[in-house]
């Protein structure tokens, strides 16, 4: 627990030395878009004044403007995945998202005729989102064929790689997981948890240098992605207490720790029946080593060290009474203060 206060005390020092910081690049939030956009969807039953479901919108900009106000950024960039982004994993696993494709039930009865009418508001919403953020000072990215994971990835791993330049990764998506280091956090939304290494280390018991390895084990429901059948924490900590390690565990090192057991157990039978597994699901999740093209990661550092935009007071405010979102967002003036630090950081 000391750790956790020390640790605690170490990031308000940061805070403090960041909000005298004249570096752009000083504390960088890192949102995840889609998935943020389709977690406010969901959840918001907001509608305008001619009773049309804006939740989406309202949800998304209300979300992005607590958590700058809560993180106080000198640059606030937005990734959302790119047309065909899942191409590259579904060739190495077909059944990759497979579950996301039909939707059986509706989110809000009440609110949509049917499942045509909610997908069309979903996208109506989505690209009006788009526009509103094009009026802030955030940067938006989104490349065709690349998976957001590998963007946020990227930019956090490669491109922000300075001791003094601290990266918070926004997405309830817990693969981020094993990307946490002493300059990279993970805010999960929904848990209200800001992931270091000492608090992923409390909550799981594996360090996060091994949160991928885990993941492998367990697979991942939400990506449609099996894990090994029968292998779940409790029993990797008790066969495999390696993980536990303050040292990474590779694959072949895992291979080599199943085939130096002079007793070996059931479970690791099974493990090494299906190492193959493990692999796949390695390389499905892994976002230390992305594989995305050169000429993309051009074009992500071209983008994120473009000058910050002022916000556009006057347009936004134009679609702000154009989509009557003023039942939601009641004082839009006061809303828009959330992006001064961004607007300040915009003259630099």
């Amino acid at each position: 627990m000391n750790n956790r206060f020390q640790e605690i005390f170490k990031q308000l020092e940061v805070e403090r030395s960041q909000e005298r910081s004249t570096d752009i690049n000083s504390n960088v939030l890192i949102i995840d878009g889609l998935n943020t956009f389709i977690r406010v969807f969901s959840a918001v039953p907001a509608l305008n004044d001619d009773g049309e479901h804006i939740g989406g919108v309202t949800g998304f900009l209300r979300s992005v403007a607590a958590t700058i106000r809560q993180f106080k950024p000198s640059r606030c960039i937005i990734v959302f995945d790119g047309k065909g982004g899942s191409a590259r994993r579904k060739k190495l696993y077909p059944e990759y998202k497979a579950n996301r494709a039909v939707k059986t039930q509706f989110n809000r009865y009440e609110e949509f005729a049917n499942l045509q009418d909610e997908s069309e508001s979903m996208k109506r919403q989505f690209g009006r989102t788009i526009e509103y953020l094009h009026q802030l000072p955030v940067t938006v990215l989104a490349v065709d064929n690349v998976e957001a994971d590998d963007i946020i990835a990227y930019i956090a791993n490669e491109i922000y790689t300075e001791e003094k330049h601290r990266v918070t990764i926004v997405s309830t998506d817990r693969d981020f997981l094993q990307l946490v280091n002493g300059r990279i956090n993970v805010w999960s939304p929904v848990k209200k948890i800001l992931y270091t290494p000492s608090v992923l280390q409390e909550e799981i018991g594996i360090p996060s240098l091994n949160y991928l390895m885990y993941r492998s084990f367990i697979g991942d429901k939400s990506d449609n992605i099996p894990g090994i059948n029968g292998v779940a924490l409790k029993t990797m900590l008790k066969h495999f207490p390696i993980i536990t390690d303050q040292s990474e565990v590779t694959l072949e090192s895992l291979r080599d720790y199943v085939d130096s057991q002079d007793k070996p157990t059931r479970i690791h039978e099974t493990v090494k029946d299906n190492f193959h597994i493990l692999e796949r699901n390695h390389e499905l999740m892994q976002l230390k080593n992305v594989d995305i093209p050169g000429n993309t990661k051009l074009l992500a550092v071209d983008i994120v060290n473009q000058p910050i935009q002022r916000t556009n007071v006057y347009e936004f405010k134009r679609m702000f009474m154009r989509d009557k979102i003023y039942t939601i967002i009641k004082d839009v003036d006061t809303w828009l203060t959330a992006f001064n630090t961004l607007n300040t950081f915009a003259s630099i």
